[in-house]
């Protein structure tokens, strides 16, 4: 590409600007992916107001447990949201 008619080509300054590895962007890109589903962002606004289980996020969204389990999946797998597993403690 010839680019010696602009003006503006520093070249220096080009040669000092660094891209993250691909590794890096391909975890980017699916962060992104998964943030364009309203669900998923959802879920994340309350969960950054208070820990919520399953049910309580169903409820909240009004969502069936499996869809909000499924979207949780997905973020769990990018890191964007651990879990607690809590349960009944059944008497022996």
């Amino acid at each position: 590409m010839d680019n010696s008619a602009c003006k503006r080509v520093d070249k220096d300054q080009i040669e000092k600007l660094t891209i993250p590895p691909p590794e890096t962007i391909t975890r980017m890109s699916a962060i992104f992916q998964a943030l364009q589903s309203s669900a998923r962002l959802n879920i994340l606004f309350l969960l950054k107001k208070k820990d919520m289980c399953v049910c309580e996020l169903s409820e909240a969204l009004e969502a069936s447990q499996s869809a909000i389990s499924h979207n949780m999946r997905i973020l769990r797998q990018l890191d964007l949201v651990r879990v607690r597993k809590e349960g009944l403690l059944l008497p022996s």
